[in-house]
């Protein structure tokens, strides 16, 4: 009895799954990111790091203060031929490597002026204000 049930159940499932997947329109699979990313969000400004940022100092970060709202994010992107990064002088968030053509983006939820810099290039400065 129990072997007859289980073919029983066996046979219903086979017929499911094989009837089930049949569909008159094709399906388009969603895209799957090939590197962990945080979900999207809206940038407030963006920040460019020019050709030549390691001879530029407080011109390293284009533009340099930027000031944005509580919530607001940030966008860095890496418009040099070598890699930079950007780091908060507090600690507050670091890039890591930027690599050309790359970018970093940084939500502030929180007022304050936040000074960073470059880890790599400790002469390149900038400043976020959150006002």
């Amino acid at each position: 009895m129990k072997t007859w049930h289980l073919g029983l159940i066996t046979l219903s499932t086979f017929i499911l799954v094989s009837c089930g997947g049949s569909s008159s329109s094709p399906t388009t699979p969603t895209p799957t990111p090939t590197t962990p990313t945080a979900p999207a969000t809206s940038v407030s400004a963006t920040v460019s790091i020019p050709v030549g940022a390691t001879s530029l100092g407080a011109g390293a970060y284009v533009p340099s203060p930027v000031t944005i709202a509580p919530g607001g994010t940030v966008r860095w992107t890496n418009d040099d031929t070598i890699t930079h990064t950007t780091t908060s002088n507090t600690s507050v968030w670091s890039s890591g490597n930027v690599s050309p053509g790359g970018h970093f983006d940084m939500t502030f939820p929180t007022t304050g002026t936040f000074p960073y810099h470059c880890a790599i290039h400790p002469g390149m400065v900038g400043t976020i204000v959150v006002q």
